[in-house]
């Protein structure tokens, strides 16, 4: 593996690990065997690498999203198809999801807050858009896209959490009962 690989690598299991904040350029390098001149030519500081890693890692996370955000008439499908994809995103990657979901609850004048803020605010926008697009079929909707795309988002993160820490699994029928009990609340 080259230099540059293994630097995202280990600075990913490191940031997840740890918290962003807490690792040092010289740990990072030390772990991969090389100096710090190695790290700064590839990225140019420690946040580019940060930069890097969430290109790299959430890139995929995004175009998956994009793809299960298609509203074609059926809200609840789409959404199901939504909390689907997250869930199995963080199956697959989830060093990368424990990361970036510390960096959302980090202090916003943290550094790895600001570095993930656009990527958080990207996956809100595609959800509100969702929103937006169903208030045509459910006029209830209109006017609430913001606030249902960060409930939405918040309840799938919270279940992806508990998997997080070994207490729940993810799967589609948690999915299904995930989007049932955001559109319908605890009393239906």
């Amino acid at each position: 593996m080259d230099n540059k690989q293994e630097l995202m690598d280990r600075a990913l299991e490191l940031f997840s690990q740890r918290g962003y904040d807490a690792v040092g350029v010289r740990e990072v390098v030390e772990a991969v065997g090389v100096t710090k001149p190695t790290l700064y030519h590839y990225f140019l500081s420690k946040r580019g690498l940060l930069d890097a890693l969430l290109r790299r890692e959430g890139g995929p996370m995004l175009e998956r999203l994009l793809r299960a955000a298609t509203y074609q008439g059926d809200l609840v499908l789409t959404l199901e198809t939504i909390a689907q994809a997250y869930f199995q995103f963080a199956q697959e990657n989830k060093t990368f999801y424990r990361m970036q979901m510390a960096m959302k609850f980090a202090p916003p004048e943290s550094e790895a807050n600001q570095a993930i803020r656009p990527f958080s605010q990207e996956q809100y926008e595609i959800l509100e858009q969702v929103f937006t697009q169903a208030a045509e079929d459910h006029g209830n909707l209109r006017g609430r896209h913001k606030r249902y795309a960060a409930g939405f988002l918040g309840q799938i993160n919270a279940m992806i959490g508990l998997y997080l820490n070994d207490t729940l699994e993810l799967n589609d029928e948690l999915a299904y009962l995930t989007v049932h009990q955001f559109l319908h609340g605890i009393f239906s």
